[in-house]
């Protein structure tokens, strides 16, 4: 099921408000963090400025990116961190305050949202967690994921595929 179309932004595509269970394989991430009241501009900006000459960001299919709290807000307006990864080769080496990790995969339940406009961001992490307390899987304790479609676009214009880390029914 889709929204209407939001004509403040018409650039942006449908959003999909159905929340779905994916598997993500495991891959090869270069990865950025950065800290503050802000961090997600200043850790995209840096994983940027080393992926885009690299060729990273030209397929996105192929190295899709992805962010999370790292660590979390203790509170409202309080500094936090946030992580950056790209996926790359497995021969990618680090440097240039980049690191490379092995993310291991996993299962996780997906929704779509905004940055701005509906569904929002908040609103849709809260509809994730419902939907695991009230579904057969179980919370699986890892980095919840943000995986920006188009990292390049405007705030406005930023859509976002949402990853819950779940177990599946029976393996928790």
């Amino acid at each position: 099921m889709a929204t209407t179309p939001d004509h403040a932004h018409p650039a942006q595509h449908d959003i999909d408000t159905a929340i779905t269970v994916a598997t993500l394989p495991a891959m090869t991430v270069a990865a950025t963090t950065a800290f503050g009241t802000h961090p997600e501009r200043a850790a995209w900006r840096a994983l940027r400025a080393w992926a885009g000459p690299r060729g990273f960001l030209d397929d996105l299919a192929a190295h899709p990116v992805f962010g999370f709290n790292q660590p979390s807000p203790s509170a409202a307006g309080e500094p936090y961190g946030y992580e950056c990864w790209i996926a790359v080769p497995d021969e990618t080496k680090a440097g240039d305050g980049v690191t490379v990790k092995r993310f291991p995969g996993g299962a996780y339940a997906t929704a779509e949202c905004r940055l701005i406009g509906a569904p929002d961001i908040g609103a849709t992490w809260r509809r994730l967690v419902e939907w695991v307390d009230t579904h057969e899987h179980q919370w699986r304790e890892t980095h919840e994921l943000e995986r920006p479609h188009d990292p390049s676009v405007p705030e406005e214009e930023l859509t976002f595929t949402l990853y819950l880390p779940i177990e599946p029914p029976g393996r928790a």
